[in-house]
């Protein structure tokens, strides 16, 4: 008979133990997504004070362009280029008029860029005449005609460099 109660009080202690283990396991779940708001409202509020402070107490100054400022940029004009742009079969012949000044970092470099202009000439018409109507649509069009132009004229006048093609006309006719 002894045996008999201490079953019952063994099969009871599990039912317990597993009441308990159920408890147990709701328990961490809810503790668990408090906890991850407590984490994110405090990595929102680290990083919103820092961002405050940055812009409160942070050195806004100018950018420097008195270095800039103390040696101006030349301008070089190049020749004015007319070519007829790449079509696909039966379209019609559609031209292309360029006029470009290029900006020097400062006078110097102007009589190497006269020396080499026919090899920048080269550079201009062999690309200019492979462009399609649609490559030059946009303002993205021209961007990338700008920096293309700029990176071939880098490469004729090497190892002297210019800082950047400026467009003073483009046509498309």
């Amino acid at each position: 008979m002894a045996a008999k109660p201490k079953r019952a009080a063994i099969e009871a202690a599990i039912d317990d133990d597993e009441d308990d283990e159920e408890a147990l396991a709701d328990k961490p779940k809810s503790i668990f997504s408090l906890k991850m708001i407590i984490i994110a409202a405090a990595s929102v509020a680290v990083l919103g004070g820092g961002a405050t402070a940055f812009f409160v107490f942070g050195d806004h100054k100018e950018p420097k362009l008195a270095a800039v400022a103390g040696k101006p940029a030349a301008f070089f004009d190049v020749p004015e280029v007319l070519v007829n742009l790449s079509t696909s079969g039966g379209e019609r012949t559609q031209y292309l008029k360029v006029k470009i000044v290029l900006e020097l970092p400062d006078a110097t470099i102007q009589p190497q860029i006269q020396a080499t202009m026919p090899r920048v000439m080269d550079a201009f018409q062999t690309y200019l005449r492979e462009l399609r109507p649609a490559d030059l649509d946009g303002s993205a069009g021209l961007y990338r005609l700008k920096e293309e132009l700029t990176r071939r004229i880098n490469v004729a006048v090497a190892p002297g460099r210019i800082n950047a093609v400026l467009f003073k006309e483009i046509v498309v006719q």
